[in-house]
């Protein structure tokens, strides 16, 4: 089904051919037959509660794979506490302002809870034992981040995202204090320069960029159980009630509700470039670089599409694999941005209430990331036939190798 879906762009057959036989940029550098039990029950975990970081970590250089697999995991549990609405807040509250004091504790877990990825509370122990082994200059930024998120969780879990400033600081304590505990450890692992970790404003940004996509695609998610993280100083001048947008007939105030809060996040985008312009090591550029051109991706998707009321609008895995394929370089995340914002400025409708800050936004990212290297691959498109041929070699491998996997039975 990728493939089909991809038919019509043979750039994302192609991808996703390369990404089948070598893995890419996310190809794992991880022996988990060299690690202890408790670890590879970590990475188990990684795989299992991770739909976009699990690769991307794996490929990280040197002992700072580690440090973040257990940092991802440890803000994983966390999360897994602040999005389950079956525990009490009397209960939760606590449990959020000292969630960071169990990472010394050698007995506590947690099994009361309903979440799909209650493992990690279940089996808190692995995670807080592999803690423990790490060197002090990591577990000092996972606890101080985690304590901070923590409490940071607990003021938004008895009140609403009411303002845009709300929506900042929610975004903030959920996202980008990762950005900025991920800049620490990068920093802390001398495979990045101090500065990239002492820059505590272009490292929140990153996480607001994230977070802010993720929040507007997951609408109709958010909504249908009970949580509203649209900052109510938006829509409120749209409807009188935010479930509302769901309705057919509100379709034209939904949408421009929507594209000004797209315009929002836009806002982000020159952060990211600076940000990204500072990294030397190959592994944690592209750990950082992969999820900001989704999130762009995403945010052009999204963007005045009326099926961000009625599904979770996503990406082809196709595009998503050929961005990842790509995005290795800052040529390549300037065209992969540029690309993007291109299709953001061709949609704009021109009755829309924000249209003129969009443009302008837009304009400001377009010079940003315009660039005389450009990726040829987002202008000059190998034939549909290339496509139609590398999707026959491709199911013939498929079909091929679980052939010899019978015969080898």
């Amino acid at each position: 089904m990728d493939l089909l879906k991809s038919i019509t762009h043979p750039d994302e057959v192609l991808a996703l051919l390369k990404y089948k036989i070598g893995g890419g940029p996310t190809k794992s550098k991880q022996n988990l037959a060299s690690l202890s039990s408790t670890a590879r029950t970590c990475y188990k975990y990684l795989n299992l509660t991770s739909r976009s970081f699990a690769a991307v970590i794996q490929a990280l250089d040197g002992e700072l794979r580690h440090a973040v697999c257990i940092f991802y995991l440890v803000l994983r549990a966390l999360d897994t506490v602040e999005d389950d609405m079956t525990i009490p807040l009397k209960e939760k509250i606590p449990m959020l302002q000292t969630f960071y004091k169990n990472l010394e504790d050698t007995t506590w877990t947690y099994t009361k809870s309903n979440e799909k990825d209650r493992i990690v509370l279940e089996d808190f122990q692995s995670i807080a034992h592999e803690f423990r082994s790490l060197s002090k200059c990591y577990r000092v930024v996972i606890s101080d981040i985690t304590d901070k998120m923590g409490n940071g969780m607990c003021e938004f879990a008895q009140r609403d995202v009411v303002t845009n400033k709300d929506w900042d600081l929610y975004c903030h304590y959920v996202a980008g204090l990762v950005g900025i505990g991920l800049s620490r450890l990068f920093s802390a692992s001398h495979l990045e320069d101090a500065i990239v970790g002492e820059d505590t404003y272009l490292a929140n940004s990153m996480g607001l960029f994230l977070q802010k996509t993720n929040i507007i695609r997951d609408y109709l998610e958010d909504s249908l159980e009970g949580r509203e993280f649209w900052p109510k100083e938006t829509w409120s001048k749209y409807t009188s009630e935010l479930k509302n947008f769901q309705k057919r007939e509100n379709l034209s105030s939904s949408l421009q509700c929507l594209n000004e809060l797209v315009t929002n996040a836009l806002h982000h985008v020159p952060d990211v470039l600076k940000y990204m312009s500072r990294l030397h090591n190959q592994s944690v550029f592209n750990f950082c670089a992969i999820p900001q051109v989704m999130a762009i991706a995403t945010l052009a998707e999204c963007y005045n599409n009326p099926d961000v009321f009625s599904r979770v609008v996503k990406i082809r895995k196709g595009q998503a694999v050929s961005m990842m394929m790509e995005a290795t370089s800052m040529a390549n995340i300037r065209a992969i941005i540029h690309h993007h914002t291109q299709q953001i400025s061709r949609s704009i409708p021109s009755k829309d209430s924000s249209a003129e800050l969009t443009r302008k936004i837009v304009e400001i990212n377009l010079s940003l990331s315009r660039s005389s290297e450009q990726l040829a691959t987002h202008s000059l498109y190998p034939p549909l036939y290339v496509s139609l041929a590398i999707m026959v070699v491709m199911i013939s491998y498929s079909y091929g190798t679980q052939i010899l996997h019978y015969l080898n039975l």
